[in-house]
């Protein structure tokens, strides 16, 4: 897959989120910004992300995903 095609399915499973994609091989490393992670749990964040990629991992095209999440705010801060 596309970098471009990675980051619309994000966008369009998470709201207002904004999505760096990085590949090396079928390894995809992602950075998400978006306000809808306000309140959610580490965890509940990934589910969100990863629910926009479940059917390229079903079918192998993802094969492992490494990702950070952040609400503005928590993006503000790293930078």
């Amino acid at each position: 897959m596309q970098p471009e095609q990675i980051k619309a399915l994000v966008e369009a499973k998470v709201p207002d989120s904004t999505v760096q994609v990085g590949i090396d091989g079928s390894h995809i490393n992602l950075v998400v910004v978006s306000p809808a992670f306000e309140g959610m749990t580490p965890v509940k964040k990934q589910q969100l992300v990863y629910s926009a990629l479940t059917d390229s991992i079903a079918q192998g095209t993802i094969q492992a995903v490494h990702m950070k999440t952040f609400t503005p705010e928590q993006w503000q801060q790293q930078q």
